[in-house]
């Protein structure tokens, strides 16, 4: 007796979970298509209805129980529903410009002081280093590119991230394995066979072997066994565990991209530092170059004057402890320039003992940067992109351990051939085959799916607040820098003109000293003024050049979020070059 489904039931089973956001909206026609491939042709009353997206009744037909088990499978599967949180970036609001950016911040900046680029809303673009207008520099960037390893981890643990995703997506199919095999086997001639009686002295046949005493004959039997089985296992994602983990990858893939860019802005920025730091060094070596040369020429003025009674032997015993002094701490300067020297080597790639970088004092002058507007900032810098894709990774796992609240259906199959000759190995009577299904549900866990779930939502809670941390850290260091660079511009201007009066102060002390109005301590006075003046100068040039390239990072050096790959780029098998990570597309779940 065929049983009857009321239009209620089917109606309960069509409802794809109207209260769920998640639920797989399907066309009236793509369902009825999919029913009729599984149920008979006599007629059933009308009105099934999704509710959830209500789409017109479907006229379905009476089910025999053989098919109960398909319709049902087929209608759960067409109406599965995702019982994860939807996914929403948190707010962050940002001012509305940069503080240390204002106009009325730089009204009573010296001339020649620094000032951002105008227009402000004007963004950084490309190859951010070549702005310096530094060819050296350049050649060493496109160099720190291809070859720094500290990129190239990045980029494998990115590969990683991606294959990841290929791994979860799997999970999507069934799992087929296949087992074939060849048995053969042979009784024993000392066990319970039948005796067989003989005609004649003994006798032999195909697949037996034959043993003979008196009248009768034990008869050992050889059997084979040819076998092909194939099994199948499938767990539907009725309730989007699987789908949540796919995305979890993909938004870990993204995460990932996201770190390689940041790794690789920080070491162009690091390279950048060092090169300004190491021609800081080169200037200071020239200032010392100088003041050597100029003390060796009082040293000498002053034996000439001892020789000839104007002086004595304790200004000659001076102008020898100023010269030695200088030119020990001149000496030393080679040491910090080896370091960065070394240091660039590293990040290009190279050895230490094949790199070197020829001697070019520091002449750069600071290039007006476009530090453009706050709003901006949250799509410009990779790490803010690597923390909001975290979010989005750890919201897609509090979805995969939802998902264990609900039964977890398990289809499986088998079939294959099986035959005791080969020959008969692929003929219809050797087919054989199964089906099953089993669902399975926990009814008693002591709380543990609910704990599991508190977990990973107050995870996603902290990282929220990781992320609002790493906004207002963005905002913090851009204005850092922007006012490091403003207050340093204007202490060069200030310190060049001390630089000038230095100077003017040891003509004086030199020209007195020289017609011996003055002693030579005041003449010693002078150079030590003129030089540490001069020291000073030199390493606000270099404190300058380094906050520039800083402000740059804090920028994010002219990337973007829409190149950052999209979570199906990163499911895709063609594999992004080594040089970048790059995408058309926004980011976007």
């Amino acid at each position: 007796m065929h049983k009857t489904m009321t239009s209620s039931h089917l109606r309960a089973k069509a409802s794809c979970g109207a209260a769920n956001p998640g639920c797989s909206r399907l066309s009236a026609g793509s369902l009825r298509l999919a029913i009729r491939r599984f149920l008979p042709q006599e007629t059933f009353p009308p009105g099934v209805v999704c509710r959830s997206c209500e789409r017109a009744s479907l006229p379905l037909r009476s089910i025999v129980p053989a098919k109960v088990f398909a319709t049902a499978i087929c209608i759960s599967l067409l109406t599965a529903c995702n019982v994860g949180p939807k996914y929403t970036p948190p707010a962050v609001p940002p001012p509305p410009a940069f503080k240390e950016a204002a106009p009325a911040a730089y009204s009573s900046a010296p001339p020649g002081a620094w000032q951002p680029a105008q227009p402000q809303d004007a963004v950084l673009k490309g190859k951010w280093w070549e702005m310096f207008n530094e060819p050296e520099l350049n050649t060493l960037e496109d160099q720190l590119n291809i070859d720094n390893q500290n990129i190239a981890q990045y980029f494998q643990n990115f590969m990683a991230a991606r294959a990841q995703v290929g791994e979860a997506r799997a999970g999507y199919y069934p799992t087929v394995t296949a087992n074939p095999s060849v048995n053969n086997s042979r009784s024993s001639t000392n066990g319970t066979a039948s005796p067989i009686i003989a005609a004649g002295s003994g006798s032999t046949a195909t697949g037996t072997t034959a043993t003979t005493t008196g009248a009768s004959t034990t008869t050992a039997r050889i059997v084979s066994d040819f076998s092909l089985p194939v099994d199948a296992s499938w767990q539907p994602d009725l309730w989007g565990r699987i789908r949540n983990t796919v995305h979890e990858f993909q938004y870990a893939a993204q995460v990932s991209a996201a770190d390689l860019e940041n790794e690789r802005l920080t070491e162009q920025a690091a390279l950048a530092e060092y090169y300004f730091e190491l021609r800081g060094q080169d200037a200071l070596q020239d200032v010392y170059n100088r003041t050597i040369e100029a003390d060796r020429q009082s040293l000498a003025l002053t034996r000439a004057l001892a020789e000839t009674g104007i002086d004595n032997q304790e200004a000659v015993a001076q102008a020898e402890v100023t010269l030695k002094d200088a030119e020990a701490t001149g000496t030393g300067i080679a040491t910090n320039r080896a370091l960065y020297e070394h240091a660039m080597a590293t990040l290009i790639g190279k050895s230490a003992s094949t790199f070197s970088m020829p001697v070019k004092s520091l002449s750069t002058p600071l290039p007006a940067i476009p530090v453009g507007i706050p709003s901006e900032l949250l799509q410009r810098r990779p790490d803010i992109a690597a923390a909001e894709r975290t979010l989005a990774q750890a919201n897609a796992v509090i979805g995969v351990e939802k998902a264990a609240y609900y039964p977890t259906l398990s289809l499986t199959g088998s079939g294959g051939l099986q035959s005791s000759s080969i020959s008969k190995l692929f003929s219809l009577p050797a087919l054989f085959w199964s089906l099953g299904a089993s669902a399975s549900e926990t009814i008693f866990d002591a709380g543990l799916r609910r704990a599991t779930v508190t977990q990973y939502t107050a995870t996603y809670n902290a990282d929220v607040a990781a992320y609002k941390q790493t906004v207002l850290t963005a905002f913090q260091q851009v204005e850092d820098y922007i006012s490091t660079l403003r207050i340093i511009s204007e202490q060069i201007v200030r310190q060049n003109e001390a630089i000038q009066a230095a100077q003017r102060y040891l003509e004086i002390a030199t020209a007195r000293y020289q017609t011996g109005l003055d002693p030579y301590l005041d003449v010693i006075t002078a150079e030590n003024t003129l030089l540490a003046d001069q020291q000073t100068v030199v390493t606000l040039r270099v404190n300058e050049m380094t906050a520039a390239v800083q402000l740059i990072q804090a920028l994010g050096g002219g990337w973007d979020v829409t190149q950052l790959p999209a979570a199906a780029q990163v499911s895709s098998k063609d594999a992004p070059g080594k040089g970048a990570v790059t995408s058309s597309s926004h980011l976007m779940p």
